[in-house]
């Protein structure tokens, strides 16, 4: 595991550090330096005047630097619809020209630092003497630390909806005023990254914001579950949510309405494929409700041919977006799923589908299996047991 450098430890051990060299420094110095000899009220305006104008300037760019990494791209699309102007003013800022944004904020930061940091220093000099000068430069460091680093982006980070269009107007003005600066500076960094941009928003961005939202109970489980499901949805095949073919239904198409009407009535599903020589014939299925209505009408001498509806048949390698628009255009329940051979390996229905797409489980008229690839699985282990294949569960784990 790598070391922590920037640990809460280190940093208070550097600020101890930073310190006692100042006073150190001071001691050593005032052995040698004269105290300054008349101080009048006017050196103090002038140190104040610094000091104030170093740290409002680096503290109104950290605020500004701070809202403006904040302002997510969600919510100018949301802004969008009730404040098209001040929408179209924060995606120019905060996504065309976030760099020419940046540029201008830390441009004028470094300014105020750097500028400000000396003359303060100066003027710290005529009014204390230069004895003084290192506790000087190790309190105006920490007065720059707290307040034009630490609480400013704290206050920028956490109240960046209401400081927004302010921060979006100081930043415009920036821009204008310091545009020779910007322009070179970006100069330098299309040179630096020739020309490259980075994806705003990415998928894997996405789910880990919506599973935050979820731990944090802005977002429902159910929600979240939408949002997972719905990222995988076309990475998945056909193969993948089929029930198996080892635990289909299927019934003979010559068999007679009522030889399997009692059959009928104790299948689970309301589609029931029929073959013709076996399960690898499979081209037809009836409903059902067809054969206990033909039932019902005495009519069930019929075979279940007289009832068929067309089954269509699908590859298992299908992705699912295209599964599910083939049966919605085709305006299909049920599907055939074969191998790239034409063997039969499952059937799929549009059930699966959106249960799949929005990770719920949707019971059929009569389901009692929820998942039926787990119940094939469970029917395999069964009959490798019986056959000797499995001997325990440890060996199965190892």
């Amino acid at each position: 595991m790598a070391p922590k450098i920037f640990s809460i430890k280190g940093i208070k051990t550097f600020i101890l550090l930073m310190l006692l060299s100042g006073f150190a420094f001071s001691v050593k110095a005032s052995q040698v330096v004269s105290e300054p000899q008349a101080v009048t009220s006017f050196d103090w305006l002038l140190l104040s005047i610094y000091i104030l104008i170093a740290l409002l300037f680096s503290f109104l760019c950290s605020v500004a630097e701070a809202v403006l990494l904040s302002i997510t791209p969600s919510y100018i699309e949301h802004l969008q619809e009730k404040r098209p102007k001040k929408a179209k003013v924060l995606r120019t800022l905060r996504i065309t020209s976030v760099d020419r944004s940046l540029a201008a904020i830390l441009t004028l930061n470094t300014i105020a630092h750097t500028v400000g940091a000396i003359a303060a220093g100066a003027q710290a000099t005529v009014v204390f003497g230069s004895g003084w000068i290192g506790i000087f430069s190790a309190v105006m460091t920490l007065a720059i630390l707290f307040f034009s680093e630490i609480i400013p982006k704290t206050i920028g980070a956490v109240y960046w909806k209401p400081l927004a269009s302010i921060t979006a107007v100081f930043v415009q003005w920036l821009i204008k005023v310091l545009y020779p600066l910007i322009w070179v500076s970006e100069a330098i960094t299309k040179w630096i990254s020739h020309g490259k941009k980075q994806h705003i928003f990415s998928r894997d961005e996405f789910l880990a914001m919506a599973g935050l939202g979820e731990r944090t109970g802005d977002i429902d489980e159910h929600e979240f579950r939408v949002v997972r499901s719905l990222f995988r949805f076309r990475q998945l095949r056909a193969k993948d949510i089929m029930t198996p073919r080892t635990v289909m239904v299927s019934l003979p198409a010559n068999a007679k309405v009522e030889e399997v009407f009692q059959q009928v009535l104790n299948i689970r599903f309301s589609r029931i494929p029929i073959y013709s020589e076996d399960n690898d014939d499979i081209t037809d299925f009836v409903l059902k409700d067809d054969v206990l209505m033909t039932q019902a009408k005495d009519h069930g001498a019929r075979t279940l041919a007289h009832l068929k509806r067309k089954l269509m048949c699908v590859l298992a390698e299908m992705p699912l977006p295209d599964l599910m628009e083939v049966l919605l255009n085709e305006r299909q329940h049920i599907a055939l799923v074969v191998d790239e051979y034409g063997q039969t390996s499952g059937l799929v229905t549009l059930e699966d589908l959106v249960e799949t797409l929005l990770g719920l489980e949707i019971m059929d008229e009569m389901d009692e299996v929820k998942d039926m690839q787990l119940l094939a699985r469970q029917q395999w282990r069964k009959r490798a047991e019986k056959r000797g294949l499995i001997i325990d569960n440890d060996s199965e784990s190892q």
